[in-house]
């Protein structure tokens, strides 16, 4: 599925991840954890093409995406959600789902501008998937509102909306959960398995460990730019080193 073989991304003199290599399952919820500036976003950047690794490789079903530019990694099969929420706030909650579906369009220039029978069946059809999105997560009755005008933790949502739009064979989640209340984070709990159940693979970023614990097949552990641990749940629980460097400080 997706891997990265021994990624390193320097910046000057900076290393900020070290050979790090780790193998995404598919169909399986697997996440990436570790103390802040341990190199888990950025790593994220790297395989969403933000960044171009030093050395090492970043493979998707065998396909090299290192060096390419995001929407040709779009286009491969990969989405993602920021840390920061990133939605066009003054525009539409659908369309800022039909923003996310734009790399899988096929009309092309003409179409768009003789307003072909191509064309309108594609927006048709897109028009109706953004509808099934927006109620997959609870969200259809806010279509024509503006995205900036939802609460926090439905701006969250519709972030994740917004990437399951392109129909991503995987989708890369960067702190989901944060801000979120308790019942938000029960929700998107609910959430992830309903995403896997539609065949999207997972890769997660978050520090909610109790979310992590609670939803995830295999974690691999970040600690200054290098690779600590990984493993099942319970073995990443139980390792001394984890949880000197990081979860010794969780409650």
């Amino acid at each position: 599925m997706l891997e990265t073989n021994k990624v390193t991304i320097n910046f000057g003199g900076l290393i900020a991840v070290n050979e790090v290599s780790i193998k995404v399952q598919e169909h399986q919820i697997t996440a990436l954890i570790g103390p802040n500036g341990a190199g888990k976003t950025t790593l994220f950047n790297c395989i969403s093409g933000v960044y171009k690794p030093a050395s090492g490789e970043v493979l998707l079903d065998g396909e090299h995406l290192e060096g390419k530019r995001g929407f040709q990694i779009n286009q491969a099969g990969i989405a993602r959600t920021y840390q920061v929420i990133n939605l066009f706030r003054k525009m539409s909650v659908i369309d800022n789902v039909l923003v996310g579906m734009h790399s899988r369009l096929q009309s092309n220039f003409w179409d768009s501008l003789l307003h072909t029978r191509k064309k309108r069946e594609e927006e048709k059809n897109s028009l109706a998937k953004a509808h099934e999105l927006l109620q997959f997560v609870g969200l259809d009755e806010f279509a024509d509102s503006p995205a900036g005008s939802l609460p926090y933790g439905k701006q969250r949502l519709l972030e994740i909306v917004r990437g399951l739009a392109s129909d991503p064979k995987v989708i890369l989640l960067d702190e989901p959960a944060a801000g979120m209340n308790t019942a938000e984070k029960q929700d998107l709990d609910a959430l992830l398995q309903k995403i896997l159940n539609m065949g999207v693979t997972i890769l997660i970023v978050e520090h909610d460990m109790k979310l992590i614990m609670g939803i995830s097949d295999y974690i691999y552990v970040l600690y200054n730019g290098k690779l600590l641990a990984e493993g099942v749940v319970e073995d990443i629980q139980n390792n001394p080193e984890v949880i000197a460097a990081y979860l010794g400080g969780e409650d």
